[in-house]
């Protein structure tokens, strides 16, 4: 949730120091509008490696990054008196983005981040870019990132290089209200002095992975609850058609198919249909030998993301140790270059989550598609309507949740796999993790709205089971589920309204987190 706010003083404070920072410490900064600064050891270290780099600038030797070019210009020696020059010339020139503006949390994470490996003590940074830097964050102060303009390789450069600029008292940048207002104008009533780079600093504010790891950690935050969410909705589907829930007994799980996802998937959907009155019908006046695979197989496929969400989950937290820097410093003095700003190790699990995204909501719309069939629902009338033919009832819902799904899969095509070269081949290949990183947002934003609707539909059709009363009653989970859909303004059965206003209101009720915590009220702990 974007929060157009200057930080409170008694907002939670994030110490950076040469420690690890946390998934939570990003998610707290970029979404929680927590307070930072950095810890005396961490700025003790940063003076330390800076004089490392004074002493090297003063050497008649060029060294890469503080008295040469960048990139394919590498090979010149730049003297002394135009080094400054050479610093804002290089954030001016980077700052090259295009397109809309991104999200105030994807920016606030990247500048986070940022600061975290300049606290490191790695970059060679005066201890005062990295102050100026939280005081930033501090004011509610963000700088104007554009869409375009990051190939994931050398990092985020041109979105860094946007956040450098304000750092420098140029560019474009919103004030606490959101207002996009003069930079100068904005560091002046925060009481902030624009910083002079010197030597390697405008390099080190815009050499890192830091855009495509926030948006790394923000997207395993809301998967984590979108997991939980379509065992929630796979439960009630499973009870809406009738089905067995014989087949998550745990027995069936772990002990002969060991994936830890698929055993906690299954885990819940069991808790959710704890009491109920309605699962196990399959053998009554249609009587099936087995329920389909989305009802079926549900922890199998959740459970298969599960797991790749908890890979995704390391790799976000080796990224998290990371000083992503070059040249680096290192601890016994040396600075030397390195390749470790090329982001495939984020760029993969980026487009691995997506992949799984997708299908949870391919999955996710093959039981809501059985649930509106009149032939596969088991006695529910045709698209759950009040009275079909007149009514269409949730035809179109499911038309959305299609195109939902359809967009997921071609947003499930890997950038990571692509590369254009750049800077007259020097930089001959690229990560596309920025591109893997924005398309993921949108496909997790697509699988709440498809988890929508399967809530609007099994809801639905829960309800129109209670009214008949003929097998049993739901699973007390199941209607504190749908008690928290109705009280969120999800319509129940009946004739045909404006349908819209439903859907919008399941899909904030997902994105919230509050039908999870309703359900949870119940159950315990979901996983």
């Amino acid at each position: 949730m974007d929060m157009h706010s200057a930080v409170a003083p008694d907002a939670p404070l994030v110490q950076v120091g040469k420690a690890d920072v946390s998934a939570e410490d990003v998610l707290a900064v970029a979404r929680g509008n927590a307070r930072v600064e950095i810890g005396p050891d961490a700025l003790a270290e940063m003076a330390v490696a800076r004089a490392r780099i004074d002493a090297l600038a003063a050497e008649p030797r060029p060294v890469y990054g503080v008295s040469t070019g960048f990139g394919a210009l590498a090979v010149r020696h730049i003297s002394p008196e135009l080094r400054a020059q050479l610093q804002r010339s290089l954030v001016r020139s980077h700052a090259a983005g295009m397109g809309p503006a991104v999200e105030r949390e994807v920016v606030r994470a990247l500048m986070f981040l940022r600061m975290k490996t300049l606290a490191s003590g790695r970059t060679g940074v005066r201890p005062l870019v990295a102050q100026t830097m939280a005081a930033l964050l501090n004011a509610g102060i963000t700088p104007v990132v554009r869409e375009f303009g990051s190939l994931g390789c050398s990092g985020d450069l041109a979105p860094l290089s946007h956040c450098a600029l304000v750092l420098m008292g140029e560019g474009t940048a919103t004030g606490p209200d959101g207002v996009e207002r003069p930079v100068a104008e904005l560091l002046a009533e925060a009481g902030i002095e624009p910083v002079e780079l010197l030597e390697k600093e405008g390099l080190a504010l815009i050499n890192g992975t830091d855009g495509m790891l926030g948006m790394l950690v923000m997207a395993i935050a809301d998967l984590q609850r979108l997991f939980t969410t379509a065992d929630i909705t796979a439960a009630m589907s499973l009870e809406a058609l009738l089905g067995t829930e014989k087949v998550l007994a745990p027995e069936l799980h772990a002990p002969i198919r060991p994936h830890p996802g698929q055993a906690l998937s299954a885990a819940n959907m069991l808790a959710v249909l704890k009491d109920s009155g309605l699962t196990g019908h399959h053998q009554d006046d249609a009587p099936r030998v087995q329920d389909a695979y989305s009802i079926r197989c549900a922890p199998q496929v959740a459970g298969a993301g599960r797991d790749t969400l908890a890979h995704a989950q390391l790799v976000a937290s080796r990224e998290l140790a990371a000083s992503v820097d070059n040249p680096v410093v290192l601890p016994d003095g040396r600075v030397e270059s390195n390749g470790n700003f090329h982001g495939a190790p984020v760029a993969y699990v980026l487009d691995f989550l997506a992949i799984a995204a997708a299908d949870l909501g391919s999955i996710s719309e093959r039981r809501t598609d059985r649930l509106l069939d009149k032939a596969r629902s088991h006695g529910l009338p045709a698209f759950l309507a009040d009275d079909p033919g007149v009514d269409s009832g949730l035809m179109i819902a499911q038309y959305t949740q299609a195109a939902l799904v359809s967009e997921n899969k071609r947003l499930a095509v890997p950038a990571s796999v692509d590369s254009i070269p750049s800077s007259a081949m020097q930089e001959d290949h690229v990560s596309m993790g920025w591109s893997a990183a924005r398309k993921l947002r949108q496909a997790v934003d697509n699988l709440g709205r498809i988890l929508a609707v399967e809530l609007t539909a099994s809801a639905r059709a829960l309800e129109i089971r209670q009214q008949a009363d003929t097998a049993g009653r739901v699973a007390p989970a199941t209607a504190a589920a749908m008690a928290a859909a109705r009280e969120a303004g999800v319509g129940g059965a009946g004739r045909d309204r404006f349908l819209s206003p439903d859907l919008e209101a399941a899909a904030a009720l997902v994105a919230s987190g509050d039908l999870v915590r309703a359900v949870e009220r119940v159950t315990g702990p979901l996983a």
